[in-house]
């Protein structure tokens, strides 16, 4: 089964639905996924407006960045520990 892809304008704008008073099976079976998803859903961006949503993801991008420049400066820093500790 094919999985689609949803917005995070869209995951908001589903969660309203929720809120306004639709049953989770209805949404569920409208936009054609499964419940669990829905809360998935609900746990990462419920209380979210979508301007909050969109610094999220820049944070969540910015922060993997992040990581991976620490990962690789402390590489460095372990390969010119042991060159230093070496004699020769």
């Amino acid at each position: 089964m094919k999985s689609k892809r949803y917005s995070t304008e869209q995951i908001i704008r589903i969660l309203r639905e929720k809120e306004a008073g639709a049953s989770v099976t209805d949404l569920c079976r409208k936009y054609g996924m499964c419940e669990q998803t829905y809360y998935n859903w609900q746990k990462k961006y419920d209380g979210m407006e979508v301007n909050d949503a969109r610094r999220l993801k820049d944070l969540e991008k910015e922060n993997a960045r992040l990581k991976k420049m620490v990962a690789e400066l402390s590489l460095d820093k372990v390969v010119l520990e042991e060159l230093l500790t070496k004699n020769f």
